[in-house]
């Protein structure tokens, strides 16, 4: 028993720490007594025979911890205390409830009145007893300290943190008298706990053995600070001090109890400040190091390693554990060769490790013997750890999130300090729930992060640099908002006749909703474009397609085609914003104007198509809106910024994208407008065109002798461009399609055309819809071969609609130069 005094006209000084005796009883779910003291006879006055059985509230002075007559649980209702996690989670009939305290003064036979002390505090645990209260005499205090004013606020039934104890012994023996089914072996530890933290420790047994470490009623940080106001008012009116007022130190329990919550509070604020896997990890390691522990490692799964699912399953001793950080106190470099960071192994059943992660609760080693040091250190090959662990005390504690073990942490203590102990166990235990669910939404962020870049790069096409005609270079950004991912795209589509499609388009909104929009669009346009179908035409069944996929989206597309050998763009524009054309012989730059048109999606909106003539060298930049648009800033700002650092000389088609996308950022950032959040699509093609003497052409009369006179011709202009070479293949494949051409076509000659670009090209076209198809001819089937040759020798070959009929070509690689 800890007591002190205060005097009001003196300094306030702590009397020495002194004991008395202590009344203990015990009372049943049914409030009656089932333990009386010999200090409670000598205290209350009653017999132990008289006094078991009967109803506690007729003996003590414990009204505020007894029921009331129409109360139906057993001690009243005290307010939930669940501060000290979910193993110290203690309930009677399904409630939790605070201790309680109070002073009483008591009229007993053979006595005058005695003025007693009395603390209440609820037993958790088998057994029917309830209730445990310790009460005392504060009448010799009084009569000791020679003072009738004595403040007793500050007596606990306690021991003064390091004060030395003689009576230890004595009390570890008296212990299994006073608490029911307690060993001297159990009485003994709770009586080094009291010793080590200066406060009372009641054990109780379920499926662990967790110390109970009751809310003793110390007052609040707020009620310290009303009674210290009040104080100063009196005393600034001249007036004494309040009765109320005690001594102004703290309880000793609350210190500790203040403490951990203070350090939890701490750590929750360091980590998680960031979505970042990596960086997270780095906090949580840090947040414990040095003030609860001296070396910290923390090992997760493979699956949260990766970036993938939710890991399946139990671990077993098949489970790989990354060594993804490693903290300590210890001189640099003395771990890092031991156990580096990045190692992946698995764990034996016989491991604290494999208990805490196939468990799910914290594993406490108070010290690591040398044997279980050896059979630690066995998991490490051609290392010896034993130096690192040996003696020290370790505490493992699961990284967990929605009841699946993510990981575990790894901690120790050096030799030389205080063993982890129970209560620690329950604040690593804290710790670890905090920051599993802090590392369990970096790892949901870090793998839909990962599903949506996914998604992106498979939806986003692969553009070769070079096209028949003109180079291409592209810029993907993805915005800097809600997951990255939004619906522009890009794509360039190979077109006969040596052309090309130019595509840019952007669903309206974000999120994975909007980028299947786009692939579908995407795919759409794909596939129209193959069937060369005119610009208008295409946005108009795309408007249709877009009708019919639902009503919820919206997209803007702007789609040309590159002629290069008649040097033209034919465009069309489905409500985006206008492409910029660089003219190669002055530097000049222009925002082309064309019909605007209405975004895909609106539905009954005619699409009109114009043509711009281009020279060899020209380049065309098309773009989405997110690259020239920021909210709270005109368009126009960006547009004319586009416009200028397109025409901005650049030593590759590469460095004039990166110099755009620069400049049109440190525009917006000059503005005040921080940087762009929505993604951006941009593609820049420079159309180079192909000379006129690189292109033979030949008119096919309908005669099957026309072949022989194709093929002769095919030699020669091959012999003539210095591709002798590829006389052989061209000329029988040449030869195969102009008989087929001539069989098929109607009235009109067919036409024969060579390109020299990347490759050689040839065209044979007739007036014929019906589009020839690869067959499987057998041994004594005259026909349905060509194809098959044509299939076999060419490095690409198709064919395709046109408006007068069909066009079948193909491709040869030429020799390297």
């Amino acid at each position: 028993m800890n007591r002190g005094t205060e005097r009001d006209d003196a300094v306030t000084e702590p009397a020495a720490a002194g004991r008395i005796p202590l009344a203990v009883v015990v009372v049943d779910r049914e409030g009656l007594v089932s333990h009386w003291s010999s200090g409670a006879r000598r205290l209350f006055g009653a017999d132990k025979e008289e006094a078991i059985g009967r109803p506690a509230v007729d003996l003590l002075p414990v009204s505020g911890a007894l029921p009331d007559e129409e109360d139906l649980s057993p001690y009243g209702p005290y307010a939930a205390y669940d501060d000290l996690g979910h193993d110290l989670e203690s309930s009677l009939d399904g409630r939790l409830f605070y201790p309680a305290a109070g002073r009483a003064r008591l009229t007993v036979r053979d006595r005058d009145r005695v003025d007693v002390l009395w603390w209440a505090y609820p037993l958790v645990g088998p057994g029917p007893e309830r209730l445990l209260v310790l009460g005392a005499d504060v009448g010799g205090l009084q009569q000791e300290a020679g003072d009738e004013d004595v403040r007793f606020e500050r007596v606990a039934p306690a021991f003064a943190l390091h004060t030395d104890f003689p009576g230890a012994e004595e009390l570890a023996r008296r212990l299994p008298e006073i608490l029911p089914s307690m060993s001297v072996e159990e009485s003994a530890r709770i009586v080094g706990q009291i010793l080590e933290l200066g406060y009372p420790v009641l054990e109780f047994s379920q499926n662990d053995r967790v110390p109970v470490t009751p809310d003793w009623g110390v007052p609040r940080r707020v009620e310290r600070k009303a009674r210290r106001e009040r104080a100063a008012r009196a005393a600034a009116e001249g007036l004494p001090l309040p009765q109320e007022y005690p001594d102004d130190g703290e309880d000793l329990e609350y210190t500790a109890v203040r403490e951990r919550l203070e350090f939890l509070n701490e750590v929750s604020g360091r980590i998680g400040t960031s979505l970042d896997l990596s960086r997270t990890i780095i906090e949580v390691s840090k947040a414990v190091v040095p003030r609860f522990t001296d070396v910290a490692g923390t090992y997760l799964r493979e699956q949260v390693v990766a970036g993938e699912g939710f890991p399946e399953g139990v671990p077993d001793t098949t489970t790989m554990w990354h060594r993804v950080a490693v903290e300590h106190t210890d001189e640099p470099g003395r771990w890092d060769d031991v156990v580096p960071v990045g190692e992946a192994m698995p764990f034996p059943a016989h491991t604290p490790f494999f208990q805490c992660m196939t468990t799910g609760d914290p594993v406490l080693v108070p010290r690591i013997s040398e044997q279980m040091g050896h059979a630690i250190a066995s998991q490490f090959e051609k290392r010896d750890i034993r130096p690192l662990i040996t003696g020290r005390s370790m505490l493992v504690v699961p990284l967990k999130a929605r009841n699946v073990v993510l990981g575990f942490m790894i901690l120790l203590r050096h030799p030389e300090r205080v063993e982890f102990n129970d209560m620690d166990r329950v604040t690593g235990a804290e710790l670890a729930a905090r920051a599993g669910l802090v590392l369990d939404n970096a790892r949901m962020y870090t793998y839909q992060e990962s599903v949506a870049e996914t998604l992106q790069d498979s939806m986003l096409p692969h553009i070769p640099p070079r096209m028949a005609g003109c180079d291409i270079a592209t810029r993907y950004l993805p915005g800097t908002l809600l997951g990255r991912v939004g619906g522009d795209w890009f794509d360039s589509v190979k077109l006969p006749g040596a052309r090309t499609a130019l595509v840019v388009g952007d669903v309206m909104g974000h999120g994975l909703n909007s980028a299947a929009m786009m692939g579908q669009l995407r795919t759409a346009v794909q596939t129209m474009a193959a069937l060369d179908l005119p610009p208008a035409q295409l946005l108009r069944n795309l408007d249709d397609l877009a009708q019919r996929l639902g009503d919820s989206y919206l997209a803007t597309c702007l789609y040309a085609v590159y002629d290069p050998i008649a040097s033209e763009l034919h465009l069309a524009n489905a409500g985006h914003i206008p492409p910029v054309l660089v003219r190669a012989d002055d530097g000049r730059s222009e925002l082309l104007d064309l019909p605007t048109g209405a975004p895909i999606g609106v539905g009954g909106v005619p699409f009109e198509a114009v043509r711009v003539r281009v020279e060899p060298g020209d380049r065309i930049v098309m773009c989405t809106d997110g690259l020239v648009e920021v909210r709270g800033e005109d368009i126009g700002v960006g547009l004319a910024t586009l416009c200028e650092s397109a025409a901005h000389p650049a030593a590759s088609m590469d460095d004039a994208c990166d110099t755009i996308i620069r400049a049109l950022a440190a525009t917006f950032s000059a503005a005040g407008r921080g940087g762009r959040k929505d993604d951006v699509a941009l593609l820049m093609a420079r159309l180079n065109g192909v000379e006129p003497q690189d292109v033979a052409e030949w008119r096919i009369r309908l005669d099957r002798a026309e072949a022989g006179r194709a093929r002769a011709a095919v030699r020669e202009q091959l012999h003539d461009w210095g591709l002798a070479g590829l006389a052989d293949h061209a000329e029988l494949m040449v030869s195969e399609l102009v008989t087929n051409a001539v069989r098929h076509s109607h009235s009109r000659p067919v036409a024969l055309r060579l390109v020299r670009g990347e490759t050689l090209l040839c065209e044979v076209d007739d007036d014929d819809h019906e589009l020839p198809t690869l067959l499987s001819a057998g041994p004594f089937d005259e026909g349905g071969r060509g194809l098959r040759v044509v299939s076999t020798l060419a490095r690409e070959w198709g064919t395709s609609r046109t408006g007068a009929g069909k066009t079948v070509w193909f491709e040869l690689t030429l020799p390297r130069r």
